[in-house]
């Protein structure tokens, strides 16, 4: 399920993401430890999730998650994969 925009979709159709030491991180391989979260490759997705803050949830995390790293990976993702 996209934590974004709350769909079901093939994991296949999904970018994993995880929380490496208090960073929101793609993990493109899927191969990271580690608790994982779903989203769609669009940017629409991202920004969803950012402004329900599903972080911290999702990762069942405390405090702030720092997810610079995420929001590069979608803002170049947008560029060349189109929307669902």
């Amino acid at each position: 399920m996209c934590v974004g925009c709350r769909s079901r979709a093939a994991q296949s159709d999904l970018v994993r993401l995880v929380d490496d030491g208090g960073v929101v991180t793609p993990d493109t391989t899927g191969h990271l430890p580690g608790r994982g979260a779903y989203l769609h490759p669009d940017p629409r997705c991202w920004q969803s999730a950012e402004r329900r803050r599903v972080w911290p949830r999702a990762f069942r995390a405390t405090g702030r998650l720092d997810t610079s790293r995420a929001a590069a990976f979608f803002a170049e993702e947008s560029r060349w994969s189109g929307a669902r």
